[in-house]
């Protein structure tokens, strides 16, 4: 068959950091080829490279067999390959159909043939088999519908190679079944599609081959028959992963948490609520209500005690823990020591007439980052020193080692590869085990099956349903988020 796209011998380094090193792919025409790995194992900067955004320092992309040098975007589109960005390029003020053809439109004369853009957008959209409202603005769809825009202009430039970037990570499950199928259309009409994702389940549901990166080399590439869920974790990890099962809470005790008004809910001690939602459904605006960083119109109540109009820091004196899935902008002070960052939020009990004492600060933060596995050298450096995953695990073990009443949980595992997760979830766990109560925000919908007791699923600002937790509330929850009624 022919390599319709790869890397031969690709490396590339960024000062000491060596983002790929002797990578070989070889991607065969008219197959959804998946590229795995844990967050910086490579797969980005080698995306970068097989699209031409960047150069290799030694080997060479190949393209129909032959090595070929791409300078830039316009090589590779060029070449017939398109990339499709985790982060959307549109404009979100224009309609679908205007950012179908922006830079790119039909002409008569000096004006755009608008009647033409529109014939050429519904015959490409019908090809690939799906329908779309073209006269919508770009701001008032889903995030699947800019998606399938974003894959149909690259098709319409020619391209033949669609390279998917963490294309699911922000989809319901009926949009991620959508978009699979999508895929596979696409490959049976003998296009070529590099999937590029963490998410395993759905690399064995559309892939037909699978390359494994860790630490910027290739670890192995095999057909997608000789590969199942435990055996790829452990090739992309290189251990083996033990996941919890799902165990609903033995002890549920009173109410901990109680918000009144358009999203009503409440949280009890033992117990984790899950709060899912297409993104932009009203997620953050609740999270930040809750913990203070939003004014709120709602009676909000924590252990019996209104706290509605307290400041953050009353409130967490009051039994509020937050983990913040943005921990570089609100987690931690990224050029603040490790032993600051640790000890935030209990240094008031560390210190003396106003002083803090050196030696506390030191117990206390050892006590934190040996407590939950930080890898560090100095409690002095810096936390932008951290790797991403132990950035996390600095917030998560400052909130969980102070026993909060409440914790806010929102994106814990966000950037966090497969062996943190896990680790992060039993933590969960156990904090719910010991009688806390906890409100888990994610993007993933996984994660909220697995932990939650219950789940509440906004939608358009407002609670669509709530459903138990576990794995068979897969498809209701997922028929909620899409803002339809369960069955």
């Amino acid at each position: 068959m022919t390599v319709r796209l790869g890397a031969r011998d690709i490396s590339r380094a960024f000062g000491p950091v060596r983002a790929n090193e002797g990578v070989n792919v070889e991607v065969q025409a008219g197959t959804v080829h998946a590229v795995v790995g844990e967050n910086g194992a490579g797969k980005t900067t080698l995306m970068r490279i097989l699209y031409g955004l960047d150069q290799p320092d030694s080997g060479t992309v190949v393209i129909n067999d032959h090595p070929v040098r791409l300078r830039g975007p316009a090589d590779g589109i060029g070449h017939g390959i398109g990339l499709v960005p985790q982060e959307l390029a549109m404009i979100g003020s224009l309609t679908l159909l205007e950012n179908l053809v922006l830079g790119t439109e039909p002409r008569r004369g000096p004006r755009i043939d608008w009647a033409a853009a529109q014939t050429e957008a519904s015959e490409l959209a019908a090809r690939v088999g799906v329908e779309l409202p073209w006269t919508a603005l770009a701001d008032n769809v889903s995030i699947s519908v800019r998606q399938q825009v974003e894959i149909l202009r690259a098709l319409r430039r020619g391209a033949d190679v669609l390279i998917l970037d963490e294309p699911t990570a922000a989809l319901a499950p009926a949009q991620v079944d959508d978009l699979l199928q999508l895929l596979r259309g696409l490959r049976d009409a003998g296009r070529t599609v590099v999937f590029i994702s963490h998410k395993v389940d759905e690399v064995l549901a559309v892939a037909d081959e699978i390359t494994v990166l860790r630490g910027g080399k290739v670890i192995t590439t095999r057909p997608v028959d000789e590969v199942d869920r435990g055996s790829l974790i452990e090739l992309i990890v290189g251990q083996h992963v033990r996941f919890s099962e799902f165990a609903s809470s033995a002890v549920i005790g009173d109410e901990v948490l109680v918000v009144s008004g358009d999203v009503p809910l409440s949280v009890r001690a033992g117990e984790i609520v899950g709060v899912a939602g297409i993104a932009g459904s009203g997620q953050d605006e609740l999270v930040e209500r809750i913990v203070g960083l939003r004014r709120s119109a709602d009676r909000i109540t924590l252990a019996g005690k209104d706290i509605t109009t307290l400041p953050v820091d009353r409130r967490r004196l009051a039994g509020l823990g937050y983990i913040s899935g943005e921990r570089r902008s609100e987690g931690l002070s990224m050029d603040a020591s490790l032993a600051d960052n640790a000890i935030a939020g209990a240094h008031r009990t560390l210190g003396r007439y106003g002083w803090l004492r050196p030696s506390a600060v030191r117990a206390y933060a050892k006590r934190v980052l040996d407590g939950y596995s930080v890898r560090y050298g100095r409690i002095s450096a810096a936390a932008r020193t951290l790797s991403g995953g132990n950035q996390q695990r600095v917030v998560i073990g400052r909130e969980l080692d102070r026993h909060p009443k409440l914790l806010v949980a929102a994106g814990p595992t966000r950037g966090v590869d497969v062996l943190g997760m896990s680790y992060i979830h039993d933590k969960l766990r156990a904090l719910r085990d010991n009688g806390s109560a906890i409100l888990l925000v994610s993007e993933q919908l996984d994660e909220l099956l697995d932990l939650s007791d219950r789940i509440i699923v906004l939608h358009g600002g407002h609670i669509a349903g709530e459903v138990p937790g576990g794995p068979d509330s897969r498809n209701a929850v997922g028929t909620l988020m899409l803002g339809r009624k369960a069955s």
